[in-house]
């Protein structure tokens, strides 16, 4: 319940308009929640950065607060497809050599996040944007639920798909560093029907 307020009290602070869909990460327990409305579509597994949170260019920190997504990329790719600079490479995870399967890549579908808040993660040095911030697949699924990525928000490649299908562009993605906090997202979107989301990198 606690993410999904902030993200609603971010929103209004910038008098933006509702949409039916939202996510909310949460750091601290590496799990992504897309809601609709005041119902639980899914959750996820995730990972985010190793290094400390950060909206700062070249941290290699996941960002936070409040974002929306700007691009969608990769529909029409199959499953472990590998993009570099948002270009599918024409092979997946699966069919690459060996030794290149131990970097962490970007895989199946691409979600860019584009940060709201000016000075914190919009404009200058703390652009989300303009440091290639993604949700997105990762060959490196049997690390999920610990932070691994970049900066990015990586899930699995089934868990991706289903989430661009899902998830459209525009709709708002809170990014919270609760780690110190015991409230999780599960235990945030169990109380989901009664605090509903308003109707209406290169690395990875």
């Amino acid at each position: 319940m606690e993410l999904l307020k902030k993200l609603e009290a971010a929103r209004e602070a910038l008098g933006l308009e509702a949409r039916t869909d939202c996510a909310v990460v949460s750091i601290g327990e590496q799990k992504l929640a897309h809601l609709r409305g005041a119902a639980l579509v899914a959750e996820y597994s995730v990972s985010t950065s190793r290094a400390e949170p950060s909206c700062v260019e070249n941290s290699l920190g996941t960002p936070t607060g409040l974002h929306r997504i700007a691009d969608r990329i990769g529909g029409d790719q199959p499953s472990g497809m590998v993009f570099k600079a948002r270009k599918p490479l024409g092979i997946t995870c699966w069919e690459m050599p060996e030794e290149q399967r131990t970097d962490n890549l970007i895989t199946s579908r691409i979600l860019r996040l584009t940060g709201l808040q000016e000075g914190h993660n919009r404009g200058g040095d703390r652009d989300t944007y303009g440091r290639y911030v993604y949700i997105h697949g990762t060959n490196q699924e049997a690390k999920l639920g610990t932070p691994n990525s970049h900066g990015c928000v990586l899930l699995g490649n089934v868990e991706m798909i289903r989430l661009y299908a899902t998830l459209p562009e525009g709709a708002y993605v809170w990014i919270e560093d609760d780690r110190s906090s015991p409230a999780s997202t599960a235990s945030a979107v169990a109380d989901a029907a009664s605090v509903a989301c308003e109707p209406g990198g290169k690395s990875a």
